[in-house]
């Protein structure tokens, strides 16, 4: 999928991304992101909300990498890890958190994913098995 993000993040610019849309989530819908996993649940129902609404991902398509940053940010704040540049193509913004480990996940996919599938694009599925990687890694 081929996208012109107007303000596409580096691996630095991403905590920045996550903390703006705080506010614009906040000052349009109320919405409450607090860095915590169960705020991922709010993700997937204001892009739930765009997907209703008939947006598509082009026209969405910075809220969704900001949202994506966000989701990346609840990650690596409880499960640890970084932002990484990733040269493959096959994903929306070359943008992915490594986490220990070395799994590499896409949030930022998983936002467009959430749009264009909806609940079959589940993020709360995929930062549960994100997280899930980390503890058998932990574990084993």
């Amino acid at each position: 999928m081929q996208l012109h993000v107007n303000h596409s993040p580096k691996p630095g610019d991403a905590a920045r991304f996550a903390a703006d849309i705080i506010e614009i989530a906040a000052d349009i819908s109320g919405a409450e992101l607090d860095y915590g996993p169960a705020s991922i649940a709010v993700i997937e129902d204001i892009v739930d909300g765009f997907r209703a609404d008939g947006a598509t991902s082009g026209e969405m398509a910075d809220s969704l990498v900001a949202f994506g940053c966000y989701v990346g940010e609840v990650l690596i704040r409880h499960v640890g890890g970084s932002w990484h540049h990733t040269p493959d193509a096959l994903h929306v913004v070359p943008l992915a958190v490594r986490l220990p480990g070395e799994c590499e996940c896409h949030p930022v996919d998983w936002v467009f994913g959430r749009l264009e599938l909806g609940s079959r694009g589940s993020i709360r599925e995929l930062y549960a098995a994100a997280v899930a990687s980390v503890t058998a890694e932990a574990d084993g």
